[in-house]
């Protein structure tokens, strides 16, 4: 088991900035690729970007590439997901979450379905 604590998020003007934090416990050994997800008022879930934790490596969706970072604190077992330039597209509950297998493609690493564990969600609003 991987319990997901989310942090952050709030409320922001365009053009502005927010961070969120995701911190794991349990058996953060077991977390093999972590990865934030997107859900706006009636929209499905969305793919936003993962890191793998154990190479680091990063991928991003198109509709965030160049604006939002992800990265991870191995010592505290936490990604964060720095969000700059925010646009009110942007506004969503942001949810966290855990895969604790491998995929051969980034389009199966994009996939709600290889997540094993999620956050509670953090909500954005983004305003214009």
């Amino acid at each position: 088991q991987v319990q997901l604590v989310e942090s952050g998020g709030g409320l922001v003007q365009a053009g502005g900035s927010l961070s969120l934090s995701c911190a794991a416990s349990g058996r953060p050994s077991d977390v093999y690729r972590m990865a934030w997800f997107r859900q706006a008022p009636g929209k499905e879930r969305e793919f936003v970007a993962y890191i793998g934790w154990s190479t680091g490596s990063a991928y991003y969706s198109d509709s965030v590439k160049g604006r939002f970072t992800i990265s991870k604190d191995d010592a505290k077992n936490t990604v964060i997901l720095q969000m700059n330039n925010l646009e009110p597209k942007d506004t969503a509950v942001y949810y966290c979450a855990v895969s604790t297998v491998a995929a051969t493609t980034i389009g199966v690493r994009m996939l709600a379905t290889h997540y094993k564990y999620w956050g509670q969600g953090a909500q954005v609003t983004v305003s214009s």
